[in-house]
């Protein structure tokens, strides 16, 4: 097929989109609620601190944010301690549970794809994004 790489990139992303939902509800988690497990993976934060964290993928929908944040909370997976959002034993668990399913399902995204042709893939998709920036300006 002669597409544009725009079209690819666009198919690859939904598809990309789809196969993700899928992999956590398969473990009952929302992309979001995997978004902000990963994320407080990394240590404590203040709630100010994920809101701006996690922006650029969840933008300015507040209800869902509280809804999504809300439902970690209720499944026991977030707690806070001293005013800072932490993941609980439950929330570490899952959080790994999650890690090891999004692996499994990356490396069969890469089927057939050899190491140095993935590095190159980003490479190339890395300077197009942002030779497309610069030249949007």
């Amino acid at each position: 097929m002669n597409k544009p790489i725009g079209y690819w990139i666009k198919r690859l992303d939904a598809a990309l989109e789809v196969q993700l939902d899928s992999t956590l509800a398969r473990i009952k988690l929302t992309r979001r609620q995997w978004q902000t497990l990963s994320t407080l993976s990394e240590g404590a934060m203040l709630p100010e601190q994920l809101e701006v964290t996690l922006y650029p993928l969840w933008g300015n929908d507040i209800r869902m944010r509280e809804r999504e944040l809300a439902a970690l909370v209720g499944r026991g997976m977030i707690t806070m301690i001293d005013d800072r959002l932490v993941l609980s034993d439950r929330g570490r668990e899952k959080y790994h549970e999650a890690q090891r399913s999004v692996e499994d399902a990356r490396q069969d995204l890469s089927m057939g794809i050899g190491i140095d042709e993935y590095s190159m893939a980003l490479s190339v998709l890395e300077r197009m994004s942002l030779n497309a920036e610069r030249l949007a300006r």
